[in-house]
């Protein structure tokens, strides 16, 4: 066992599949002093036509390293992100890339698993069927980082229910991404490699995931409360004129007609981007006065009734809630990453006794990257502006995986950071 907590990242881009694996394990080995408990990795979908022998090269390249092997997750992304020697971090978008994260730390333990389709518990199980299918205890408080197929239907009742068994455990994580082709979304567990369900690894011990949500929106106008509504779809709303309750004061209008009037109160640029990237923001903390950013679950805008002036959106709604209209576009999603990273340090920095992250797992929509910002490498820039040198890897996703709130949600348009720290 080594003495200290390490965690490192090795990219490589060498175009033929043995020289890239060689590369990444001999790279990722060598920053590691003494047996590596942990890998993940992250395969470009360029290729595809060679999952089937990656994990076969991956495990004979490291058993040259290792006696005995690290738990193991990966799968395959329409893009990969990792770090370099030198500590810079590229995400690798439509190109040949590995990128495997080695980590040794002592005094934590390492589960790794993987469901197949039909193995879910039903939602009215209890705790213990889904600790029995995890293979840890609740009482170790585990932290997950978990990779699915995106075809997996079953995906909102998984973090249901591992939300319900773990309170207070972090999820993070992704959904497998590449080309059209089914072949192309794997998953990687125990150095095999699975075409469905979902993959994932348990953290306890002296180990710790802090996550940072960006779902890449500002807010426009006002909180509203919703008053009448219809599984996804809203009929009425309350402006919102008191912090914690509704005023039932029969003040309550169809929201489309809300959100007319909001819009001819924008500046032009932000009429014009309302047309073509609105969102729905829905509060997750029903006791919150005050609503930052954060605090919100970002939902697509799925249709207007412009007869009721209802408004769909996707994700279930009930009376009660809090919306808010959001737009989304480059400046946006920069500025709520960078503060949200800000707004970690200025928490962290309240607790002495904490350690600094030492690494980095990035989960990053697949609609970001350098088509949304127009330059490669930015959400990972962002981070390392903010943070300093961190190994990151990390994929382009078909959905990310993360809490707001105390629940976990399948997100899109968002990057997810999972910073990792010893305790």
């Amino acid at each position: 066992m080594t003495s200290a907590f390490q965690w490192t990242c090795a990219l490589s881009t060498r175009v033929s599949l043995e020289a890239a694996v060689k590369d990444a394990v001999e790279r990722a080995a060598a920053a590691i002093a003494g047996p590596a408990d942990l890998a993940i990795a992250f395969i470009s979908s360029a290729f595809t036509s060679e999952y089937s022998r990656f994990m076969p090269l991956l495990k004979e390249a490291l058993a040259e390293h290792y006696d005995e092997l690290p738990a193991i997750i990966g799968c395959g992304g329409g893009g990969v992100v990792g770090t370099h020697d030198d500590g810079r971090t590229d995400e690798l978008e439509d190109e040949p890339a590995l990128s495997l994260t080695l980590a040794a730390m002592p005094g934590a333990q390492v589960t790794a698993f993987h469901i197949s389709n039909g193995d879910l518990p039903d939602l009215d199980s209890p705790p213990d069927a889904w600790s029995v299918l995890v293979g840890v205890d609740p009482q170790y408080q585990p932290d997950f980082v978990l990779l699915a197929d995106p075809a997996l239907k079953e995906i909102n009742e998984l973090l249901q229910g591992l939300d319900f068994a773990y309170p207070g455990s972090v999820k993070i994580g992704g959904l497998a991404s590449g080309l059209s082709s089914r072949a192309s979304r794997v998953l990687f567990h125990d150095y095999a490699a699975y075409g469905e369900g979902a993959v994932g690894v348990a953290l306890t011990g002296a180990v710790k995931i802090d996550p940072i949500v960006a779902q890449g929106c500002r807010p426009i106008g006002k909180p509203f409360w919703v008053t009448e509504c219809d599984r996804n779809i809203v009929l009425k709303v309350e402006e919102q004129s008191q912090p914690d309750q509704m005023s039932g004061g029969g003040d309550d209008r169809p929201p489309l007609f809300v959100l007319r009037e909001l819009i001819q109160t924008l500046e032009s640029d932000d009429r014009k981007l309302a047309e073509e990237a609105l969102f729905v923001g829905v509060a997750r903390d029903e006791f919150r006065s005050t609503l930052e950013p954060g605090d919100f679950l970002i939902r697509n805008l799925l249709g207007v009734d412009p007869s009721a002036g209802a408004v769909a959106i996707g994700d279930r709604i009930r009376a009660g809630q809090r919306i808010q209209f959001h737009l989304r576009d480059a400046s946006t999603s920069a500025e709520d990453l960078e503060t949200l990273l800000h707004r970690y340090l200025l928490k962290a920095s309240e607790d002495p006794d904490q350690a600094k992250p030492v690494g980095a797992l990035m989960f990053a929509c697949l609609g970001r990257g350098e088509g949304l910002y127009g330059e490669p490498n930015f959400d990972s820039g962002v981070a390392r502006k903010v943070l300093g040198p961190l190994p990151i890897g990390g994929f382009f996703c078909n959905g990310e995986l993360g809490p707001v709130g105390n629940t976990t949600f399948v997100h899109g348009y968002t990057s997810v950071f999972g910073l990792i720290r010893p305790t």
